[in-house]
């Protein structure tokens, strides 16, 4: 109605009893949905106002920090047969207990005297050496004992030869005046003979003479013979002397081969004395892997083999141990367009499986039954499943973690990172648009940088206070 007249029609009549009039009023209940409709509305557009953090989200899991208190599998370093258990599953052993029991199962080493025959071999070799190395010294004592000799017998040969000279000198001298006087002999002969012919000279003479000239004549011969043996002589000696050099340097020359060859012996000998050292030492060091021992204090999680009497190679794993009291941490596995946003020291919330929480994702402080947690590595590789691996750390700081997980639960956690409006955040997840990270990440860089400048400064300050 228009109400266009000043008389007012509903003073007269009761609207409200017209079914027309019920028609086209609003019904009462209508109203009060629009209006809570009206204040969900209001409150929602203020909710866009209120503050949120921004962060990354990922699934992992329980890891202890360090490679050494991770689970590890006990490996049997020779082959063998398994004798005797001496643990269980769940049970706790300590660095070096014995966790099982195995005996040798290679011909080679079933000999169970073969140690102290191995080291009987060892001394054997090593007398040998020590008679060898006296028979070098009696071949070193051999050699110069020759030297020696050659050089005696040398002089001695070089004396005999200067004699042969000196005597085929005076054997020479000889024979000249021998055929000197022959010649004067024969001269005073022939004159002679001249005279008797002429009767100058008697016969007595001349047959005296005769007998004079054959005497030089025999002189002369006897003289040539005597030279002719001395220089014979002389050649011989000349002979024996270098003779007696060839004979005392081939002697010298087979000692030298014979004092080389057993040296070389010696040689070969303590080569063979170190490899059988070696295998003596490998040997002693089998002995003692019969008993598989435990690297290190944990807990027994699982026998790989069972029973008693089955073989196993070596190498092969045979136990698994849980290191005892190892220091948990965290690997969460984040997408690759949120690594750039990660870096050493960001803050993490943690929401572990089997621990009940209550989790507002932009309000951590609201959020009950999380942990925290601080970014330590950050893998430089992606995973098999094509995200990147993050370790993380208890954070000091806050609440410490349970003491009862274990390794390989589940966790969800959150990287906190910048704090903005939550209609700003809504906005940024419509459009796909990456976390605002710049202003913390540039904090976190003036920050180190600080700190590598106090560092350098506190270097040089110390290195003065030495120069000084």
């Amino acid at each position: 109605m228009l109400n266009l007249s000043e008389n007012n029609i509903k003073d007269k009549t009761n609207m409200n009893k017209l079914y027309a009039s019920q028609l086209v009023n609003t019904p009462k209940r209508y109203s009060i949905i629009r209006k809570w409709m009206t204040g969900v509305l209001i409150a929602l557009l203020a909710m866009l106002f209120l503050p949120w953090q921004q962060n990354i989200q990922g699934y992992g899991k329980v890891t202890p920090f360090t490679p050494q208190d991770r689970p590890q599998s006990v490996p049997s370093i020779i082959a063998g047969r398994i004798e005797k258990w001496h643990i269980r599953e769940g049970a706790f052993v300590k660095k070096g207990d014995t966790l099982l029991l195995i005996s040798e199962v290679k011909e080679k080493y079933l000999d169970p005297q073969l140690l102290s025959r191995t080291d009987d071999q060892i001394k054997s070799k090593q007398e040998s050496i020590g008679s060898k190395r006296e028979k070098i010294i009696a071949l070193q004592k051999q050699i110069e004992a020759l030297k020696s000799g050659l050089k005696f017998k040398l002089a001695q040969a070089r004396n005999k030869v200067k004699q042969m000279r000196f005597k085929v000198a005076g054997e020479k001298a000889e024979y000249e005046a021998a055929r000197v006087n022959q010649r004067l002999a024969e001269d005073q002969f022939k004159r002679l003979e001249e005279l008797f012919n002429k009767g100058l000279a008697s016969l007595t003479e001349l047959q005296n003479r005769t007998n004079k000239n054959q005497e030089a004549q025999a002189k002369l011969i006897s003289a040539e013979n005597k030279f002719n043996t001395a220089q014979n002589e002389l050649i011989n000696a000349e002979i024996e002397l270098n003779g007696i050099e060839a004979e005392y340097l081939d002697k010298i020359s087979k000692a030298e081969s014979t004092l080389n060859e057993t040296a070389a012996e010696v040689f070969e000998s303590q080569a063979d004395v170190s490899k059988m050292q070696i295998d003596f030492s490998n040997l002693k060091v089998r002995s003692g892997m019969y008993a598989i021992k435990a690297p290190q204090d944990g807990y027994i999680v699982k026998a790989l083999r069972a029973g008693v009497g089955e073989n196993i190679k070596d190498g092969e794993e045979v136990v698994t141990i849980m290191p005892d009291k190892a220091q948990m941490a965290v690997e969460l596995y984040v997408n690759t367009v949120d690594i750039p946003l990660l870096k050493d020291g960001v803050k993490v919330r943690l929401q572990f499986d089997g621990w009940p929480a209550i989790v507002f994702s932009g309000w951590s402080n609201v959020s009950v039954g999380t942990f925290g947690g601080v970014v330590r590595v950050i893998d430089r590789v992606n995973s098999k499943n094509g995200k990147f691996r993050v370790l993380i750390t208890p954070d000091p700081n806050d609440e410490p973690w349970p003491e009862l997980i274990r390794a390989g639960g589940g966790v969800y956690g959150w990287a906190m990172l910048n704090n903005v409006l939550l209609g700003y955040e809504l906005w940024r997840q419509f459009n796909g648009f990456p976390p605002d990270m710049i202003e913390k990440i540039s904090k976190m860089d003036e920050s180190d940088s600080k700190s590598a400048k106090t560092s350098s400064e506190e270097k040089s300050e110390e290195k003065t206070e030495k120069k000084k």
